[in-house]
């Protein structure tokens, strides 16, 4: 009887060991060779459907063509700069005009992935967080953080306003 409750036992705690190792941790770890991960943007929430005025008309059926409630997020951000809703370059000349008003390298993502690469192989992590695959992400990115106290303060100091700030404790 003992001798069962034994195995039992034991099989339970090798169970939960084992499901204690099962955590997927690898998600934001640093390390060169690492997939491209979840896509975060890759699922858009469709718009609100809108309702036509009174007497207003419905736009003619479209077959084949993209829904109206579909998000267009390309489109979005062009309206928001300024520049005209639409497709082509025809319409979006202006804005690409002024945000390359500086130059623009055309190698840009490449050039940044490449840096990147170094930096995360160059911050690593020390030989036991390595070894135990220990998320190293916030540790190695801490020197390019934002430290959003200071910079409110510093906001504040210079008398500008701050909205969505919660309001300063006298």
């Amino acid at each position: 009887m003992r001798a069962g409750r034994a195995i039992l036992g034991g099989a339970g705690a090798a169970i939960l060991l084992l499901a204690a190792c099962s955590s997927d941790s690898g998600l934001m770890n640093i390390r060169p060779g690492d997939t491209d991960g979840p896509d975060e943007f890759g699922v858009l929430p469709n718009l609100p459907l809108e309702r036509p005025a009174e007497g207003g008309e419905l736009p003619p059926p479209d077959p084949g063509g993209a829904s109206r409630a579909d998000p267009d997020p390309r489109g979005d951000a062009v309206a928001a700069l300024g520049g005209a809703r639409g497709s082509g370059t025809a319409a979006d000349s202006a804005l690409i005009a002024h945000a390359a008003r500086a130059g623009s390298d055309p190698d840009i993502r490449e050039r940044l992935a490449a840096e990147d690469a170094e930096y995360r192989r160059r911050n690593r992590g020390r030989l036991l967080e390595r070894i135990t695959n220990r998320n190293t992400y916030y540790q190695a990115y801490a020197p390019m953080t934002l430290d959003s106290r200071a910079e409110l303060a510093r906001w504040r100091a210079a008398e500008a306003r701050t909205p969505g700030a919660p309001p300063a404790s006298e």
